[in-house]
């Protein structure tokens, strides 16, 4: 192994088949996985997130999976801030920390730092949330346009989502978020080896998305939100709710389609995920990339594995 701490970075689009080949170098490669994907910290969110069973995390360890309730909220922030926690306890028991997951920016809070703003803050965001109920999104859109332009100038009138933490930000620090933007934090203090699945057929990719959202409904997917409305006191803007999958599954059970309806929606809203992600991978440079379709991937894998460390 290489005198440096090291740590992998699995990255791919949904689909690319991520959790079937970092199984496998588990069997390669002392390996603990640190999940990079901001749905399967959510407890009770099985089915939809598409998380490793009991049995795959008895035989490798897991981390970041299944450590909130769905009425709390995650943040790059904190991920950033776990992640780097795991990768120094794996790598102090002489293990290999492989980073698995979708959520770009999670990679990229990890890989480039983040800037320095604050953390959320529950009061302030409760209270802006009141402002909208009663003025709505635009009026509060207006509101940042006056305080920080350069921030409003890029975000829509109903981004509630976007134009609250910029409010929130205001708010907290008195500062606009555009001047705080790009302040980074220290850079990670480990050697990153990062591997990315790129699919050279993006059919075959559309026609995985298919199945795969498919073989959710049919394992219960909209019984699993059922239950977990039934347990938690959750809402539709919760960013537990809006992920892929939830959030039409949610719309279903209000009457809003059938299920044919929501099969499509669900289908459509993956493939989207899946057109971002490869934005995001395209903008990555240093990643050492591999066909996803390729009969070739794994043993390719391995072997560029066993050049990094000398080892497996």
């Amino acid at each position: 192994m290489a005198a440096d701490p090291a740590a992998i970075l699995f990255i791919g689009p949904t689909a690319s088949g991520k959790s079937e080949l970092a199984a496998a170098l588990a069997e390669r490669f002392p390996v603990e996985v640190v999940s990079v994907d901001s749905a399967q910290v959510y407890r009770g969110m099985d089915i939809g997130t598409a998380k490793p069973s009991p049995a795959e995390r008895a035989a490798v360890p897991h981390h970041l999976i299944d450590i909130l309730d769905p009425t709390e909220s995650y943040s790059a922030a904190r991920f950033r801030s776990d992640a780097l926690r795991f990768i120094g306890e794996i790598s102090a028991r002489g293990r290999l920390p492989l980073l698995v997951g979708g959520t770009m920016l999670y990679f990229k809070a990890l890989r480039e730092g983040l800037s320095e703003l604050p953390e959320s803050d529950a009061a302030a965001r409760a209270q802006i949330d009141a402002e909208a109920a009663a003025r709505g999104w635009p009026a509060l859109h207006k509101e940042l346009a006056r305080i920080d332009p350069a921030t409003a100038a890029r975000l829509k009138p109903n981004d509630a989502q976007r134009i609250q933490r910029a409010l929130e930000i205001h708010r907290i620090t008195g500062n606009p978020m555009s001047q705080l933007v790009g302040r980074r934090r220290t850079a990670l203090p480990f050697r990153l080896v990062e591997v990315a699945l790129i699919p050279s057929d993006r059919s075959e990719l559309h026609r995985r998305i298919e199945a795969r959202f498919e073989a959710m409904l049919q394992r219960g997917l909209v019984e699993e939100l059922r239950e977990l409305r039934k347990r938690y006191t959750l809402r539709p803007g919760l960013p537990s709710m809006r992920c892929v999958g939830y959030r039409q599954a949610w719309q279903h059970l209000e009457g809003e389609y059938d299920r044919d309806e929501l099969r499509n929606r669900g289908i459509y809203a993956t493939r989207q995920l899946a057109k971002r992600q490869l934005t995001w991978l395209r903008g990555m440079k240093g990643l050492r990339t591999f066909d996803c379709f390729a009969e070739s991937v794994r043993d390719g894998l391995f072997e560029f594995l066993r050049e990094e460390w000398g080892s497996g």
